[in-house]
């Protein structure tokens, strides 16, 4: 199985701290931002990871270099255009294989064991939700057992985790989408898993945001 680490957002939310230096790259607590989503993937038995990038994506290659300093291959998906979500992981196929495997944003910091995610998943995708947080108070969907619908009043907040069949994405041609409306698409045909975690989940969005969990919650991760 390999992974893969969404990194090709410009971070716009974050101000001036993305001017010069792309989101990835933006330091919470000791480490980069992605070195969680790597130290995640790794902990998870990973040793191939595929990170989709676009703005700063020589800074970024710069940085990371190729994984050898981790354990890791690091392969590059390379973007002229941010292809958005759905786009971005369609374009990274070739190199994510033809088995499932594991997507997570780099902007996401949490405790969640990626250990747990289902290795041939009953469904195309098996999510991970959280509760709503402040910040997204509408949500993204419900949840029933395993079985992941959308409704009116969704109950719980896509955790940008989750493993991926590549045959979730048959049809779709090559350019520019967002995830969600396939997601929606795949859950009215009741073909999307998922599950609920309680745990430590952070969304590094915004300057605020960063400074809550540098002042908060570094020390702990």
């Amino acid at each position: 199985m390999r992974g893969m680490i969404l990194a090709a957002g410009r971070g716009d939310r974050m101000g001036a701290l993305t001017n010069v230096t792309p989101k990835p790259l933006l330091r919470a607590g000791k480490h980069y931002l992605i070195e969680y989503s790597i130290a995640a993937l790794i902990k998870a038995g990973i040793r191939e990871i595929v990170i989709n990038i676009s703005y700063g994506r020589e800074q970024i290659k710069a940085a990371l270099g190729n994984g050898e300093r981790y354990g890791v291959i690091i392969y590059y998906s390379e973007e002229e255009e941010r292809l958005e979500t759905g786009g971005g992981i369609l374009q990274a196929l070739p190199l994510l294989g033809q088995a499932p495997f594991i997507v997570i944003s780099s902007d996401i910091i949490s405790s969640y064991d990626l250990q747990k995610l289902p290795k041939e998943p009953q469904a195309l995708a098996h999510l991970v939700l959280v509760k709503n947080p402040p910040f997204h108070p509408q949500g993204d969907f419900s949840l029933e057992g395993r079985r992941i619908y959308s409704s009116s009043s969704p109950t719980f907040t896509f955790a940008n985790i989750g493993v991926y069949r590549p045959e979730l994405f048959v049809g779709c041609k090559l350019g520019r989408f967002p995830l969600g409306p396939l997601l929606h698409q795949a859950i009215a045909r009741q073909q999307i898993t998922g599950e609920y975690f309680a745990g430590q989940w952070h969304n590094i969005g915004t300057p605020e945001q960063l400074y809550e969990f540098n002042e908060c919650y570094s020390e702990k991760l």
